[in-house]
């Protein structure tokens, strides 16, 4: 697979996953409709997965930055990273992109936005306190790589997605207990008893779904921008480094959020025997071993 076909691939993902996300939302919302026979509910479900995409489209990165607690990196304080990240942008042949520092000890990086005109790249404090300047160019690298790439898009609205999934299984489970109305008296009984079934699955299911959703983005992309970061700075050693020292520290991340664990270079949460099939993110070692091995 090449770098083209990598973008475009990502490009049909994201409309991809928009489109089921409009489907399910709006069957939900015509299943609920009938059940209470209540037409309004099915208008509400077409306009909120209506505004979801969009917002999900023009927003997500802002709500990735706001659940993350990043903000703006201050020139004065944060001259040398933001200089590395105008430099890199400028060999890479992409706009600067807005640079943001997170308050959190634990050492971690990730991207987004919506296309590379668009976009932001966010560093924890803990990742500027232990890395020297070949490493943090490394990681740096390797953000951009992902906007390069096109993968910025796809992860952030994963960000939204993956969040209402958690949200409607809650709102299902609500809703079963405390909702009322059906089509008739002898109905709404079974109807009630059906929808607890619905809510009880869907609040085992959540887990499981969102954990395939973030994995439909595919760990593969890890790699390629590993690949592809290195290429922009020319020194693979620099990245191997700095993975082996973020993924030796134990510090988690303080806002460590399921629905943004992907987007990190490194797993936030520092989750140890962790099934690999479950992994958001490839194995260090098999990341730095592929940097290593030229």
């Amino acid at each position: 697979m090449t770098l083209y076909t990598h973008q475009d691939e990502n490009v049909r993902k994201t409309w991809f996953l928009m489109i089921i996300f409009l489907v399910v939302v709006i069957l939900i919302g015509w299943a609920f409709s009938f059940s209470f026979d209540n037409p309004i509910i099915l208008y509400v479900a077409i306009a909120f997965s209506l505004i979801m995409n969009f917002s999900s489209y023009w927003y997500s990165d802002k709500i990735a930055l706001k659940i993350s607690g990043a903000r703006p990196a201050d020139r004065g304080q944060f001259k040398d990273l933001l200089n590395i990240v105008e430099n890199l942008s400028i060999t890479a042949g992409l706009p600067m992109p807005k640079v943001y520092v997170i308050s959190d000890a634990s050492p971690n990086a990730f991207a987004t936005g919506r296309n590379s005109k668009n976009s932001a790249v966010a560093v924890t404090t803990g990742l500027l306190d232990i890395l020297d300047r070949s490493e943090l160019e490394g990681v740096i690298a390797h953000e951009l790589s992902h906007i390069g790439n096109r993968d910025i898009l796809l992860s952030t609205i994963v960000v939204v997605l993956v969040g209402f999934v958690a949200l409607l299984s809650d709102f299902f489970l609500r809703w079963s207990f405390w909702g009322g109305g059906s089509r008739n008296n002898d109905s709404g009984g079974r109807m009630k008893l059906i929808m607890i079934i619905v809510g009880v699955a869907l609040s085992i299911l959540a887990p499981i779904a969102t954990s395939l959703i973030q994995l439909a983005i595919s760990r593969k992309r890890e790699f390629l921008a590993d690949a592809s970061g290195a290429l922009l700075t020319r020194y693979p050693e620099g990245l191997a480094n700095a993975l082996k020292k973020i993924s030796a520290n134990p510090t988690p991340l303080k806002r460590a959020n399921k629905a943004t664990a992907h987007m990190y270079i490194s797993n936030p949460f520092k989750a140890k025997n962790v099934s690999k099939l479950f992994m958001t993110h490839p194995p260090v070692e098999e990341r730095i071993n592929a940097l290593l091995s030229k």
